[in-house]
């Protein structure tokens, strides 16, 4: 039972470590890029993009990220899908290159995580500081909406189902609206109201606001939430009952025949009101449910700590006024000959104002290299490497022994088991090469496998020497072109790639990255000690063709 609890709380832990990973990109050094691309993504649906889809769409729409090359947007992309803002898409690739095929057979599309978090994004940068309007009429008409639900469920015969869904659906809707709107605004108010260098036209606007505006919708909440509690108190009882016949008369996504195995482990989020949950909370926003004061009491409590913020406002104004404790002004000056003076000046300022004088580097001269201009701040600048003696004791002479060498063997094993992963890693793609020579048509083979060909196809078509041909055809046009030479080899992995131009050859490599096809060209895989002489091969070394 425990190590029950115990796993379901580490996958509980591990699942919500994954989904805050996804806020990574807005904390980035390439946040501005990275919120670029999420936004071309967030404008589409259901499409799936690469990276020359993505390119086009970043250039027409300007930014920060409308000068990304390629293979830096590709690095954006991989990065955004280990986060879990994007997902990888399957997709057939054309292309006319190799360079084209690698940069567009990953394709990638919106995750539904990566929607929500990059629309809330947007939503802070839009409107994170202003002063959002209380939609106060959405109050009453939640309490007529309630009132009118509870005369229909508890009247003979009760309410028909869609009327009932229509009904519940658009009043959870005003509520969310009107709940919503009260938080942001006291959120917004506390932020100006924790601000001690309000001046005095500061102070009289904030004033009105809590006097008129805030005072208004206090006693609004006041009066209509009694009505409110009384309606929902009638129609609580017949709660459960009514959510039974809602969902027999719609199901939604709830309703849904399982498709798989893993339909159990897929969250449905219900619409608002459609969960006992939902009237729970409700209710809880209009009376004190569990003891802990219902939301209109804490509404009350904020409007009170607002009022005396606002009178704490105005007794350091009036003890400003007499010289008494701000010098908020002076201060405002002070800042003001910062901005405008020179650099020298302003250092003079600072030894007037403050008594802070120049660092003084004891002697120890800073590398003779190194060239700090004037204006470069203390807090960004290169420091001067102090010994601990001089900076303790003031002595320059040496004590103590030298200490040990550092060891770093266990550095250096890491790395050469890095190393060793990859060079079996590599060796296993040579041997899935060797292995499937001659039968490529008919595997599917691994990303290293192709990775490792598409390395040597390359370099191959890199060391190629084109000739053209001399016929013609009826045309009159050359015939085409020969390859001479076109092989690469990599005698750690004792494996040769030979490519043959044969008109009208098709070969087509298969892979879970999609499928490469190769119009008029062969290729020949064989050991290292093979060689290819005119179309056949010698040292006992049988050929291998693809086509």
């Amino acid at each position: 039972m425990g190590a029950s609890a115990s796993a379901a709380g580490q996958g509980t832990d591990e699942a919500a470590r994954r989904r805050l990973d996804a806020y990574t990109y807005l904390s980035a050094p390439e946040r501005l890029e990275h919120v670029a691309i999420m936004r071309v993504f967030c404008g589409t649906l259901l499409a799936d993009l690469a990276v020359p889809d993505i390119m086009a769409k970043l250039r027409q729409g300007g930014g920060p990220a409308a000068a990304l090359e390629a293979d830096t947007l590709t690095v954006r992309l991989e990065q955004l899908a280990q986060w879990g803002n994007l997902l990888r898409s399957s997709h057939t690739v054309k292309a006319s290159s190799i360079s084209e095929y690698q940069r567009s057979r990953s394709r990638y599309q919106l995750s539904k995580l990566g929607e929500r978090i990059q629309r809330d994004a947007d939503g802070v940068l839009a409107e994170a500081d202003a002063a959002r309007e209380v939609s106060n009429e959405l109050l009453a008409l939640v309490e007529r909406g309630l009132r009118e639900l509870a005369g229909l469920v508890t009247a003979p015969g009760s309410i028909e189902p869609q009327d009932g869904l229509e009904r519940i659906s658009t009043l959870f809707v005003q509520f969310t609206e009107f709940a919503d709107s009260i938080r942001d605004f006291y959120a917004y108010l506390g932020q100006v109201l924790s601000r001690y260098d309000l001046d005095s036209a500061e102070y009289q606007g904030f004033k009105e606001l809590l006097l008129d505006y805030v005072e208004a919708i206090t006693e609004d909440v006041a009066f209509r939430a009694p009505r409110i509690s009384e309606a929902l108190d009638t129609l609580w009882p017949h709660i459960p009952a009514l959510l039974i016949r809602l969902d027999a008369h719609a199901q939604g996504l709830a309703g849904l025949p399982a498709q798989s195995e893993s339909r159990a482990e897929t969250r449905v989020q219900r619409s608002r009101g459609r969960e006992l949950a939902d009237w729970e909370g409700l209710r809880g926003w209009f009376t004190n449910t569990d003891g802990q004061g219902s939301q209109v009491d804490q509404l009350r409590d904020a409007t009170l700590r607002a009022l005396q913020s606002l009178l704490a406002n105005a007794k350091r104004m009036l003890r400003s006024a007499t010289g008494e404790m701000s010098r908020r002004k002076d201060l405002l000056r002070l800042a003001r000959w910062f901005e405008e003076a020179a650099p020298q000046d302003a250092h003079d300022i600072a030894v007037a104002a403050f008594g802070l004088y120049g660092a003084r580097h004891l002697g120890i001269p800073p590398a003779t290299d190194e060239v700090v201009p004037a204006y470069t701040s203390w807090w960004t600048g290169p420091v001067v490497e102090v010994p601990v003696a001089l900076r303790e004791r003031g002595s320059r002479a040496q004590r103590g022994r030298a200490s040990a060498v550092e060891d770093h063997s266990v550095q250096k094993s890491r790395l050469l088991e890095a190393a060793r992963h990859r060079a079996a890693a590599r060796t296993a793609a040579a041997d899935e090469l060797r292995s499937a020579s001659g039968r490529f048509t008919d595997v599917r083979l691994t990303s290293a496998a192709l990775g490792l060909l598409l390395e040597l196809l390359a370099t191959a078509l890199g060391n190629a020497q084109i000739k053209r041909l001399t016929e013609m055809d009826k045309e009159g046009r050359s015939a085409g072109f020969h390859l001479d030479s076109a092989r690469s080899e990599d005698a750690e992995l004792g494996i040769r790639l030979t490519v043959l131009r044969t008109k009208g050859t098709r070969t087509v490599l298969h892979s879970p990255d999609g499928d490469l096809l190769l119009d008029d060209l062969e290729l020949h895989i064989s050991p290292i000690a093979a060689t290819f002489e005119g179309e056949g091969l010698v040292d006992g070394t049988a050929e291998v063709s693809v086509s």
